[in-house]
């Protein structure tokens, strides 16, 4: 069978060309189009008119290709002003934490601080915090410590003590070879508080605050009134987004639904601030793919440098 011919798009409206795509890909499972260049009209606003067809930056071609669920394959130049675009449908394949977060399923090939929005926005957040040179920091579902290596980005040779807890021993096995120096600990947060860890300059839970079995508000007191020091802060992790054939797709799923709903993600983030925001504390709402929620306390100086 000889592949479909090439969709050509010069003026046409994206309510067209969205369709289009959509229905080759399910076809075919890839389509290969023509477009105006996007390096031609830089500067542009996606719908302008330009010397080719309507201008479209590099952007809404690939936020339509997670939106269509497909990757975007590198371009060709197809002569002045004009350039070949392919998509190909994500492999039909489980998302990486289906098998669980032990350190040896596909959920350890995923490294969050590759997502540039969210290294800076977690450096952001810890500079915010600002845990001192003798603090201690915990650590909450720290899984393989992936996320502990933005501590030495944020805190400038400052090398606090570091206490990971999470129920996966194989993830933890893992954190302990990656950070020889902190102490990790199987334990569920469902049973904090527990007098025997004392308290903590800082405390970062990423991705975890939605668990099952978890309730935000409960845990949330239990930390603030037997974990923090009186100068501590909190970051706060809620994914919105999902892995997906080697991708980040934007938006938080909910079960059964085919596209993004964000509304228990704005939800949990709204509930967090408010009640941190009751307790005392001034509190950020930053990033993309996983929304932080850095919580300082309200007499604080926010400190400046805290960009990457």
């Amino acid at each position: 069978m000889s592949p479909p011919p090439d969709l050509d798009f010069t003026h046409e409206p994206l309510s067209v060309i969205l369709p289009a795509l959509r229905t080759a890909l399910a076809d075919a499972g890839e389509v290969t189009f023509t477009v105006p260049d996007p390096d031609v009209g830089v500067g542009l606003y996606a719908g302008e008119a330009a010397a080719h067809g309507l201008h479209r930056p590099w952007q809404t071609w690939t936020d339509l290709a997670d939106l269509l669920g497909a990757h975007l394959l590198t371009p060709e130049r197809m002569g002045e002003g004009r350039v070949r675009l392919r998509f190909r449908a994500w492999a039909d394949a489980p998302e990486p934490d289906a098998g669980g977060y032990g350190a040896g399923g596909d959920w350890a090939r995923v490294d969050k601080l590759e997502d540039p929005v969210f290294l800076f926005t977690l450096v952001e957040a810890l500079r915010r915090v600002n845990p001192p040179e003798s603090g201690r920091v915990l650590a909450l579902g720290v899984n393989r410590g992936r996320e502990l290596d933005a501590l030495a980005l944020a805190l400038r040779g400052r090398t606090p003590e570091v206490v990971g807890v999470d129920v996966d021993t194989s993830a933890l096995a893992a954190a302990r070879a990656q950070h020889p120096s902190g102490t990790f600990l199987e334990l569920d947060v469902t049973t904090l508080p527990r007098p025997e860890l004392g308290q903590f300059d800082l405390v970062l839970a990423l991705s975890l605050l939605q668990s099952p079995g978890i309730r935000q508000d409960v845990l949330l007191a239990a930390l603030r009134r037997h974990h923090l020091t009186p100068a501590g802060g909190f970051v706060l992790g809620y994914p919105n987004a999902r892995y997906r054939d080697g991708l980040l797709s934007y938006g938080a799923r909910l079960r059964n639904f085919a596209r993004p709903d964000l509304s228990l993600l704005a939800a949990d983030v709204t509930e967090a601030r408010r009640g941190l925001q009751k307790a005392g504390f001034k509190v950020f709402v930053t990033g993309k793919y996983e929304v932080l929620v850095t919580a300082i306390p309200a007499g604080a100086r926010t400190p400046g440098g805290l960009e990457l």
